[in-house]
């Protein structure tokens, strides 16, 4: 059964107890499985006060970040590399901590505008800081997903075939290709074919709107890349992601580039959304079947 996830940016932009207590409740309310915790900084966490939070509401965490250039494990500093790889670490005990089985987004690279090519020794850092990192979390049952994302956001790991193949170099089963709307809309030649290539790799499904806003509101067209994930037989998580200025906190907003105040409700667009993916998914699964017995 296909669980729902949506990103706690949609209410909140830090994480103390109050943030917390306010994202947990209400996406619990209105029936996400799953809540998706941008951890950028990992020191900054109530563990014991989220998992309890979270057992009460009966939802799951799960825990997101994108690294800065200070822990860039793509770089060829040591120094940067030890950091990442730290931050890392952190994380993944923080998602351990709160009871979640998923630790993934631009945790390979700098989430940050690039200005020149990854480099052979730099790619060679990040894969072996995230083979380190899978193996330490297998140990706990937690999947590490590799979100590809656009030329803006990183200059590693921008289409599912290159988070693919970096996840060949790792060598783990324990990985997975995290693919997101937003950014395929940006580089994928074929949204539906991506999901088609990455098929039982692919293990988390973000859906965005062209602008990040409010689903329907875009030019995002996601019945075929519903349908894709239909065909593949996916049943992994799909999570809905929008960011606002209203919303979005200072340092993400900035490494995201969220400047405009696309909504305000969150209540009202989170519970679109969680419509709109089921509504797409059931389309798409009864679609398939009426296929197959033709």
């Amino acid at each position: 059964m296909t669980e729902y996830a949506i990103h706690a940016m949609v209410w909140v932009a830090g994480w103390s107890n109050a943030e917390a207590e306010r994202a947990i409740t209400s996406a619990a309310a209105l029936g996400y499985d799953i809540l998706e915790i941008p951890l950028l900084d990992p020191d900054r966490i109530d563990v014991a006060a989220t998992r309890a939070l979270l057992d009460r509401a009966g939802i799951r965490g799960a825990i997101s970040l994108g690294l800065s250039l200070a822990g860039d494990i793509s770089s060829e500093d040591p120094a940067a590399v030890r950091h990442g790889s730290e931050i890392l670490h952190k994380a993944l005990a923080a998602t351990r901590a709160i009871g979640g089985n998923y630790l993934g987004g631009v945790i390979y690279s700098a989430l940050t505008k690039y200005t020149r090519p990854a480099t052979t020794r730099g790619r060679a850092n990040s894969v072996g800081v995230i083979r380190e990192l899978a193996q330490e979390a297998a140990r706990s049952g937690i999947t590490i997903g590799i979100e590809a994302v656009n030329r803006y956001e990183t200059n590693l790991l921008n289409t599912g075939q290159q988070v693919m193949r970096y996840l060949d170099d790792v060598g783990l089963d324990n990985l997975i290709v995290h693919l997101d709307t937003f950014h395929m809309n940006i580089e994928e030649t074929d949204g539906p074919a991506a999901i088609r290539l990455c098929g039982d790799r692919l293990g988390y499904f973000h859906v965005n709107e062209n602008h990040r806003g409010i689903l329907g509101t875009g030019t995002m067209h996601l019945q075929p890349l519903f349908r894709a994930l239909a065909e593949i037989g996916y049943d992994r998580p799909v999570g809905f992601e929008a960011f606002s200025s209203s919303v979005a906190d200072d340092v993400l907003g900035g490494m995201a580039g969220i400047w405009r105040d696309l909504w305000q409700d969150s209540d009202a667009i989170a519970a679109g959304a969680i419509a709109a993916m089921r509504r797409e998914m059931d389309d798409a699964r009864s679609t398939m079947a009426l296929l197959a017995k033709v």
